[in-house]
């Protein structure tokens, strides 16, 4: 009975593998969320600094400023409840 109970339960049952198991799994989605943020953040930066794109600061104008061209519309869609 003692050794089913500590196959089973405890800091290394049956129970504990599982758990350390699933940990690990989301840890590792973690990972490669963050690895793809660190990714686009690098590309991002390299728009801003080595070549300098025109189109991508054109855009952080439009989306930071909310500026717009001659005679254009702009309408500013909130996702507020």
């Amino acid at each position: 009975m003692y050794f089913i109970f500590n196959l089973l339960d405890g800091e290394r049952g049956l129970f504990s593998y599982f758990a350390k198991k699933n940990n690990l799994n989301e840890i590792k989605k973690k990972e490669i969320y963050y690895i793809n943020k660190i990714d686009e953040l690098e590309f991002k930066n390299s728009l801003l600094t080595t070549n300098l794109d025109l189109d991508y600061i054109e855009t952080l104008i439009r989306r930071k400023f909310f500026f717009g061209k001659k005679n254009e519309t702009t309408y500013i869609i909130s996702n507020d409840n």
